[in-house]
Protein backbone atom coordinates (compact mmCIF):
# COMPACT_ATOMS: atom_id res chain seq x y z
CA UNK A 1 0.00 0.00 0.00
CA UNK A 2 1.39 3.50 -0.59
CA UNK A 3 2.45 5.28 1.88
CA UNK A 4 0.11 8.62 1.20
CA UNK A 5 -2.79 5.94 1.32
CA UNK A 6 -2.18 4.80 4.83
CA UNK A 7 -1.18 8.18 5.69
CA UNK A 8 -5.14 9.23 4.68
CA UNK A 9 -6.85 6.72 5.94
CA UNK A 10 -5.24 7.70 9.26
CA UNK A 11 -5.81 11.11 9.30
CA UNK A 12 -9.61 10.20 8.07
CA UNK A 13 -9.68 7.20 10.84
CA UNK A 14 -8.47 9.74 13.78
CA UNK A 15 -10.73 12.21 12.17
CA UNK A 16 -13.78 10.58 12.61
CA UNK A 17 -12.45 9.23 16.12
CA UNK A 18 -12.75 13.14 17.02
CA UNK A 19 -15.68 13.25 15.42
CA UNK A 20 -17.18 10.64 17.46
CA UNK A 21 -15.92 11.70 20.85
CA UNK A 22 -17.18 15.21 20.19
CA UNK A 23 -21.15 13.40 19.68
CA UNK A 24 -21.00 11.52 22.98
CA UNK A 25 -19.78 14.36 25.47
CA UNK A 26 -22.58 14.89 27.52
CA UNK A 27 -23.97 18.69 27.96
CA UNK A 28 -23.46 19.92 31.33
CA UNK A 29 -26.83 21.71 32.92
CA UNK A 30 -27.62 23.12 35.65
CA UNK A 31 -30.88 21.91 37.33
CA UNK A 32 -32.92 24.63 39.84
CA UNK A 33 -35.01 24.17 42.50
CA UNK A 34 -37.93 23.98 41.16
CA UNK A 35 -40.81 26.39 42.00
CA UNK A 36 -43.88 26.39 43.39
CA UNK A 37 -46.83 28.92 42.26
CA UNK A 38 -49.59 28.71 44.32
CA UNK A 39 -52.96 29.50 42.85
CA UNK A 40 -55.29 28.04 45.19
CA UNK A 41 -57.81 29.74 47.32
CA UNK A 42 -55.65 28.91 50.41
CA UNK A 43 -52.67 30.40 49.15
CA UNK A 44 -53.11 33.88 51.03
CA UNK A 45 -53.53 32.06 54.09
CA UNK A 46 -51.43 28.35 54.26
CA UNK A 47 -48.17 28.92 53.32
CA UNK A 48 -45.63 26.30 52.11
CA UNK A 49 -45.41 24.02 54.14
CA UNK A 50 -42.46 21.27 54.64
CA UNK A 51 -44.00 18.45 52.97
CA UNK A 52 -44.41 21.26 49.63
CA UNK A 53 -40.28 21.80 50.01
CA UNK A 54 -39.70 18.30 49.98
CA UNK A 55 -42.17 17.01 47.53
CA UNK A 56 -40.42 20.26 45.43
CA UNK A 57 -36.86 19.48 46.25
CA UNK A 58 -37.69 15.42 44.98
CA UNK A 59 -39.18 16.98 41.78
CA UNK A 60 -36.04 18.28 41.35
CA UNK A 61 -34.23 15.19 42.51
CA UNK A 62 -36.08 13.54 39.68
CA UNK A 63 -35.19 15.54 37.00
CA UNK A 64 -31.34 15.72 38.05
CA UNK A 65 -31.53 11.66 37.58
CA UNK A 66 -33.50 11.14 34.63
CA UNK A 67 -31.14 13.65 32.64
CA UNK A 68 -28.45 12.14 34.58
CA UNK A 69 -29.13 8.56 33.84
CA UNK A 70 -29.74 9.59 29.74
CA UNK A 71 -26.31 9.59 29.33
CA UNK A 72 -26.36 12.64 27.65
CA UNK A 73 -26.21 15.38 30.71
CA UNK A 74 -23.44 16.08 33.48
CA UNK A 75 -25.06 17.88 36.19
CA UNK A 76 -23.57 21.11 37.46
CA UNK A 77 -23.77 20.97 41.22
CA UNK A 78 -24.30 25.08 41.64
CA UNK A 79 -25.00 27.15 45.20
CA UNK A 80 -28.20 28.21 45.13
CA UNK A 81 -28.25 30.34 48.40
CA UNK A 82 -28.11 33.43 46.38
CA UNK A 83 -30.71 32.64 43.79
CA UNK A 84 -33.12 34.44 46.35
CA UNK A 85 -31.12 38.13 45.70
CA UNK A 86 -31.01 37.31 42.24
CA UNK A 87 -34.72 36.88 41.48
CA UNK A 88 -36.44 37.28 45.03
CA UNK A 89 -40.01 36.57 43.46
CA UNK A 90 -38.57 33.36 41.25
CA UNK A 91 -36.44 32.50 38.91
CA UNK A 92 -39.71 32.10 36.89
CA UNK A 93 -40.71 35.91 36.93
CA UNK A 94 -36.69 36.61 36.20
CA UNK A 95 -36.64 36.70 32.33
CA UNK A 96 -34.55 34.06 32.11
CA UNK A 97 -32.27 34.63 33.99
CA UNK A 98 -31.25 31.51 34.85
CA UNK A 99 -29.58 30.80 31.94
CA UNK A 100 -27.28 33.73 32.95
CA UNK A 101 -26.68 32.18 36.10
CA UNK A 102 -26.01 28.32 35.00
CA UNK A 103 -23.70 30.08 32.24
CA UNK A 104 -21.62 31.60 35.59
CA UNK A 105 -21.31 28.44 37.07
CA UNK A 106 -20.05 26.91 34.24
CA UNK A 107 -23.21 25.05 32.91
CA UNK A 108 -23.97 25.01 29.42
CA UNK A 109 -28.16 24.28 29.61
CA UNK A 110 -30.06 25.83 32.82
CA UNK A 111 -33.16 23.75 33.85
CA UNK A 112 -36.42 25.51 35.80
CA UNK A 113 -39.16 23.59 37.24
CA UNK A 114 -42.34 25.12 38.14
CA UNK A 115 -45.15 23.28 40.33
CA UNK A 116 -48.60 25.19 39.69
CA UNK A 117 -50.96 24.23 42.76
CA UNK A 118 -54.55 24.61 41.44
CA UNK A 119 -55.90 23.44 44.09
CA UNK A 120 -54.92 20.89 47.70
CA UNK A 121 -55.60 17.80 44.99
CA UNK A 122 -54.84 18.84 41.17
CA UNK A 123 -51.77 20.82 39.64
CA UNK A 124 -49.65 21.43 36.75
CA UNK A 125 -45.78 21.27 35.98
CA UNK A 126 -44.00 23.22 33.79
CA UNK A 127 -39.95 22.47 32.76
CA UNK A 128 -37.80 24.29 30.38
CA UNK A 129 -34.50 24.05 29.39
CA UNK A 130 -32.58 27.02 28.20
CA UNK A 131 -29.28 27.59 26.46
CA UNK A 132 -27.07 29.51 28.99
CA UNK A 133 -25.38 31.62 25.94
CA UNK A 134 -28.75 33.00 23.79
CA UNK A 135 -31.24 32.50 26.73
CA UNK A 136 -33.14 30.36 23.93
CA UNK A 137 -35.63 27.38 24.66
CA UNK A 138 -33.82 23.74 23.62
CA UNK A 139 -36.78 22.36 25.23
CA UNK A 140 -40.15 22.54 27.40
CA UNK A 141 -42.84 20.13 28.70
CA UNK A 142 -45.78 20.71 30.41
CA UNK A 143 -48.54 18.39 32.23
CA UNK A 144 -52.19 19.26 31.46
CA UNK A 145 -54.07 19.15 34.98
CA UNK A 146 -53.05 16.42 37.25
CA UNK A 147 -54.55 14.85 39.65
CA UNK A 148 -52.96 14.06 43.74
CA UNK A 149 -51.97 16.51 46.29
CA UNK A 150 -48.29 17.35 46.26
CA UNK A 151 -46.90 14.15 47.12
CA UNK A 152 -47.87 13.47 43.49
CA UNK A 153 -45.50 15.75 42.14
CA UNK A 154 -42.11 14.17 41.64
CA UNK A 155 -44.66 11.56 39.65
CA UNK A 156 -45.41 14.87 37.29
CA UNK A 157 -41.95 15.91 36.91
CA UNK A 158 -41.13 12.18 35.73
CA UNK A 159 -43.99 12.09 33.06
CA UNK A 160 -42.87 15.51 31.85
CA UNK A 161 -39.04 14.63 31.58
CA UNK A 162 -40.35 11.27 30.00
CA UNK A 163 -42.53 12.46 27.67
CA UNK A 164 -41.60 15.82 26.77
CA UNK A 165 -38.37 17.00 27.47
CA UNK A 166 -36.23 13.94 26.70
CA UNK A 167 -37.90 12.03 24.16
Amino acid sequence: MPIRIIIVLTIMFNACSFAHGQQTQSMTIEVFPFELEDKSAGAGIIPPDEHDKRYLAESAQVARDMLSKSGGYAIIDAPTEKLQAVAPHGLRYCGGCEGKIAQEHGASLALLGVVTRVNRTEHTIFIRILDAETGKTVAQGFTDLRMGANYAWPRSAKWVMTNKILR
